[in-house]
């Protein structure tokens, strides 16, 4: 890179305050807070938050984040855009007296939430707020997935909602960590040290 050059910022508090959008709006729907009549509004926050979080990842690979980059790339195009224009879907569907089997959502929210389990403990390595994040996030989405496919009692999209208005907390907290703790060249926010210290480890080309 040239002395006329300048890198790019991560992007990663930005893409956190995304996900704090969608927690927060999830947490209002599941908790009955707002009725259907809501769903288009909240597609449309979703799909804001998906412009966030794909710029967010594409940064985050670019500087050979793997882990983050990773993560916001499928949330970007599954939590955040395809889940906006779902709800949009749905309540056309409803108001047109259409019916649709909307289960089908429930078995790719069964992918989504086996990979994040089984990624999880990459996030225990890193700062413990956001390893708290990510740790509220998992049980909500696996009761998601199994409310969509009608397992789940629908007691349960409360207890969902509350995990993603924690999640949704920590992550704003770690989104301002991120930004103060760098603008200050201090820590004014801590984030925590690491549940697990783990030595970083060259990635094969071929991988």
């Amino acid at each position: 890179m040239s002395a006329h050059e300048q890198s790019w910022a991560p992007a990663g508090a930005a893409g956190l305050v995304a996900l704090a959008v969608a927690c927060f709006t999830f947490f209002a729907l599941l908790t009955g807070k707002v009725d259907h009549s809501a769903l288009p509004i909240m597609g449309l926050w979703l799909i804001g938050g998906f412009v966030v979080q794909i710029v967010t990842a594409l940064l985050e690979l670019k500087e050979g984040n793997l882990l983050g980059g990773n993560v916001f790339t499928f949330f970007s195009a599954f939590f955040m855009l395809v889940t906006g224009m779902e709800l949009m879907l749905k309540f056309w569907a409803a108001h047109s007296s259409i019916a649709i089997d909307a289960s089908i959502s429930g078995w790719s929210w069964l992918a989504i939430s086996a990979a994040i389990t089984l990624w999880f403990p990459a996030y225990m390595t890193g700062p413990k707020s956001l390893c708290l994040t990510v740790a509220a996030l998992v049980p909500a989405l696996w009761i998601i997935a199994f409310k969509d496919l009608g397992i789940a009692p629908p007691v349960w999209a409360v207890v969902a909602g509350y995990l993603a208005l924690i999640g949704g907390s920590f992550g704003i907290y770690t989104s301002a960590a991120i930004v103060l703790n760098n603008k200050f060249a201090r820590t004014v926010l801590p984030m925590g040290a690491p549940f697990i210290s783990a030595k970083k480890v060259e990635l094969s080309p071929d991988i």
